[in-house]
């Protein structure tokens, strides 16, 4: 039997799911990656028709359920407008930041499948130009993409194929270290949905007996509010979101521990569910913190306010610099494996 967690096994599948575009809205090819893998591990899936992927382990107890979810949608932008001079006015996707994108390489992804590569810059990049390159406002007006094409006009950037609506990914720029951080754009949420695939493989290796039916939703329209707020089976009794641990000034989140969320936007996770996640973590020696993530909803949160009676919590590992250029640690990412394991195995709570 290999020891789990296999943290190096972990990481690879991070780079695989990483690198391949998936902003909210265009998620179908990193969807069939996953479907393909659980369908090698011989695991029931299904989609639903939002082009999200359920799977699911059935268990002793089929009366009361769980569901656990991590989301493959990522931020990215839109083509809003083809500008006259052949560059591109961006629309941005999910919580996005205009400064966070400055000089990314990008892929235009064109109705008929072909990829146009690209960068985002300001329009007034040029210092040797312009004088005050520096202190112009990072947004819609200013930023634009230069597209890596002989292209001068409108009507050249239509002759190549790009239209308004057509998809913007960013390239990852996925690094792993040698010490074992590993950095890159979309670890929220591929990061989590790595962990919950490395479970699921753990599961059936070990030949666990789940004590409750599991379902699994890998969400993929969570960066726009509403991944993971539909399909939980009436039977369902708690639903786990594991996202990302969010860090910063004031938080107690790291990138080596595992965040559990007390409280969100959306208000107070549950707090029996949340007493027993921090009793696994005790009992079984976890690093853990728990913390406040004052700018944030969740596929839990999502599920609560679209009215499902289900217990709701938030776990993940701790994510540094959301939604820019993000960084983790391998052992952030073990102590999140180690708690979601050891969490399908134990009681429901008394609610």
């Amino acid at each position: 039997m290999n020891t789990y967690p296999n943290i190096t096994e972990t990481k690879l599948l991070i780079k695989e799911l990483v690198s391949i575009p998936s902003p909210s809205g265009n998620t179908k090819n990193v969807i069939g990656f996953v479907e393909n893998l659980l369908q090698d591990l011989q695991v029931q899936t299904k989609r639903n028709r939002k082009g999200g992927l359920i799977a699911t382990i059935p268990g002793v107890n089929d009366k009361e359920h769980r569901m656990l979810t991590a989301h493959v949608d990522t931020l990215g932008a839109m083509v809003k407008e083809i500008k006259p001079n052949g560059r591109l006015k961006l629309d941005l996707i999910g919580g996005f930041r205009f400064n966070a994108m400055e000089g990314e390489y990008c892929e235009i992804e064109t109705s008929s499948g072909a990829i146009i590569t690209g960068t985002i810059l300001m329009h007034e990049t040029s210092v040797h130009v312009y004088k005050d390159a520096g202190k112009a406002e990072r947004n819609q007006e200013n930023m634009e993409v230069r597209i890596d094409a002989k292209v001068e006009s409108e009507d050249d950037v239509r002759a190549i194929g790009i239209e308004v609506g057509d998809f913007i990914s960013l390239d990852p720029r996925v690094e792993v270290t040698d010490n074992g951080f590993i950095k890159s754009r979309h670890l929220d949420d591929k990061a989590s949905v790595a962990i919950l695939l490395q479970l699921i493989k753990r599961l059936k290796e070990e030949e666990i007996k789940l004590p409750y039916t599991t379902h699994f939703l890998i969400s993929n329209n969570e960066e726009i509010g509403y991944g993971g707020n539909s399909n939980i089976t009436p039977e369902t009794v708690e639903y786990l979101a594991v996202d990302m641990g969010a860090m910063g000034d004031g938080q107690t989140t790291d990138e080596y521990t595992v965040s559990i969320c007390a409280k969100d936007s959306s208000g107070p996770y549950h707090y029996g569910l949340r007493k027993n996640l921090i009793g696994l973590c005790e009992v079984n020696k976890i690093g853990y913190k728990v913390d406040i993530y004052p700018f944030y909803g969740s596929d839990a949160s999502a599920a609560i306010g679209s009215g499902h009676d289900i217990v709701h919590g938030l776990i993940g590992p701790g994510i540094d610099s959301s939604h820019a250029y993000e960084r983790t640690h391998e052992s952030s990412l073990e102590q999140t494996e180690q708690l979601v394991y050891h969490y399908v195995q134990a009681n429901l709570v008394k609610y």
